[in-house]
């Protein structure tokens, strides 16, 4: 074990400059992974118009799921991965990135055939209005066929970046992106394709993404990969699902907030001056400007898994803690940021996905405003989410992943407006999140109390040896 430590540069090198060179990919990646509906959103609102935009926000959650089956299977085996190494298992670690491909592969095939068969209902379920239903349809069934490609892409690449090659990890996404937003212009405004463009433009990205994602199996610089390596083993599937759940739940909890959050808005819109169309489009406008903002957050949290995983695993206590410290600093400044942009430039942001009328802004300015006050305390648990998941402790972390969206958030969407309501539902946000944020101080107080004595318990052993 010493050995694998003095020779990994995770083991040794300076935390904030590992923190950097792993963090800086990981946000570029995710930046860009979140681009894929934003550049859509964009490009639709102003080819298409807000029933457009309507339209993507309703299928929006299809693609949550997705992001939450990539996380499942890709953080839980990057975590086990780097826990490996930590441990000096080199084969076991192999055994590990055989075993993810394998489920990706498996799961995503699965998810794009559920989508093709169930497409109808699950809009409708997901909070669609007549007027939208078309443009939904029309968007999702093409959309479901880059499913299997993005979990695939979003699976190595946290593997990739667990083998020390985060900017591999970063072009994987990186290539796709650029792609989509070259062909989105052309099939909307060229070929005249609307979301049914837009959607192309997204699959065809996403493809080249996975074309490049799978030459990295063949360039891993911690394992040799062999054909008998990429089978299905169950425990090996078990303990890849229990150390990603806390991330897919995250995303999975995102989705049911979506969902319900999308009926609410119907609901009440009807009842309120603006009508069912207008709520519906200005949420999915805030809720995919946050995902900018939770990209960042998400990328220094994933840029910190390797670091925390491998030392945790080689007994590294300070530095485990100093990373986690370090990932929950730069957390708090890019979140400030996010504030002012939110609270200050809250028009100017809207206006980019296209126009409407002055009740449209209207609502989508409060909307933001309200929504999104205390997004400066959102990454906190987010971060220490992952960390426990990092540390091998995933029941944390996914009681830390339900707090926000799933024992706060939603029973306030729920309760507010009927006293409040279509305020009710942007007021259930900050509420939400002050609350989510003195459970992690909670929850991540003790865990390094724990920490600090299992480093003092080390150090008594090592001097009375």
């Amino acid at each position: 074990m010493e050995q694998t430590m003095i020779k990994n540069p995770l083991g040794y090198e300076k935390i904030p400059k590992l923190l950097k060179s792993f963090a800086i990919p990981s946000i570029i990646a995710m930046l860009v992974s979140s681009l894929y509906n934003i550049v859509d959103q964009i490009f639709i609102g102003q080819g298409v118009g807000y029933l457009g935009n309507a339209a993507t926000n309703v299928s929006y959650p299809l693609t949550t799921i997705c992001l939450a089956i990539a996380l499942l299977i890709g953080i839980g085996s990057a975590s086990n991965f780097s826990l490996s190494l930590g441990g000096g298992d080199k084969e076991k670690a192999a055994k590990i990135t055989g075993n993810a491909v394998c489920m990706m592969l498996m799961f995503g095939i699965i998810y794009a055939v559920v989508i093709e068969i169930f497409l109808l209902p699950m809009l409708n379920a997901f909070g669609s209005t007549p007027d939208v239903l078309p443009y939904a349809q029309s968007y999702t069934r093409i959309t479901a066929i880059g499913m299997p490609l993005l979990i695939v892409t979003n699976g190595i690449s946290n593997l990739a970046r667990a083998d020390g090659s985060p900017k591999y990890s970063m072009t994987c996404m990186l290539i796709g992106a650029v792609i989509n937003t070259i062909l989105d212009p052309v099939f909307i405004f060229v070929f005249h394709q609307g979301v049914a463009g837009a959607a192309w433009a997204t699959v065809i990205g996403q493809f080249f993404s996975f074309l490049f994602a799978l030459r990295y199996l063949r360039k891993f610089k911690s394992v040799e990969l062999k054909r008998e390596h990429f089978r299905l083993n169950l425990r090996l599937c078990l303990t890849t699902v229990t150390l990603g759940m806390s991330n897919s739940l995250n995303q999975v909890a995102l989705t049911v907030v979506q969902i319900v959050m999308n009926n609410s808005l119907t609901y009440y819109g009807a009842m309120s001056v603006y009508g069912k169309e207008i709520p519906l489009a200005a949420c999915g406008i805030v809720m995919k400007t946050n995902a900018i903002l939770l990209a960042v957050i998400i990328g220094i949290s994933q840029g910190s898994q390797p670091i925390v995983g491998f030392n945790y695993g080689a007994k590294q206590y300070q530095r485990v803690k100093d990373t986690y410290k370090l990932a929950i600093v730069c957390n708090l400044v890019v979140s400030a940021i996010g504030f002012i942009l939110f609270q200050f430039f809250p028009r100017q942001i809207i206006s980019l996905f296209g126009t409407g009328d002055e009740a449209y802004f209207e609502f989508s300015v409060k909307f933001m405003r309200i929504f999104l006050f205390m997004v400066i305390a959102n990454g906190v648990q987010l971060i220490s989410s992952n960390f426990f998941s990092a540390i091998g402790k995933p029941l944390k972390g996914m009681i830390l992943s339900l707090t926000r969206q799933v024992f706060f958030l939603i029973p306030l969407i729920l309760i507010l407006p009927l006293f409040m309501g279509i305020d009710g539902i942007m007021f259930a946000g900050p509420v939400a999140d002050t609350m989510a944020f003195i459970a992690t101080v909670v929850l991540i107080s003790f865990e390094m109390r724990l920490i600090s004595r299992m480093q003092a318990q080390q150090k008594a052993g090592s001097s009375t040896v």
